[in-house]
């Protein structure tokens, strides 16, 4: 149990750090050229191959990051 306390912040950082480069890597439709109204359907598109890979990633690691982070209070 001591051993992980001690790990738990160090996961809790891998995940963090992870979880906003999934978020970085992910195409945004709200861009200078939707706000203008010139872009109605780009909020209508399917998630295909990495765009929905990277979405299903950062929805696992949003959960994994909530979970330690649950974790973490109970432990202590």
């Amino acid at each position: 149990m001591q051993s992980l306390i001690s790990v738990l912040p160090y996961i809790q950082i891998g995940l963090s750090v992870s979880l906003i480069v999934v978020i970085l890597l992910q195409q945004s439709a709200a861009g200078l050229g939707g706000a203008f109204g010139d872009n109605f359907s780009s909020g209508f598109h399917t998630k295909r191959g990495f765009e929905k890979t990277l979405f299903n990633a950062s929805i696992v690691i949003a959960v994994l990051f909530v979970l330690s982070a649950l974790l973490a209070l109970i432990v202590r």
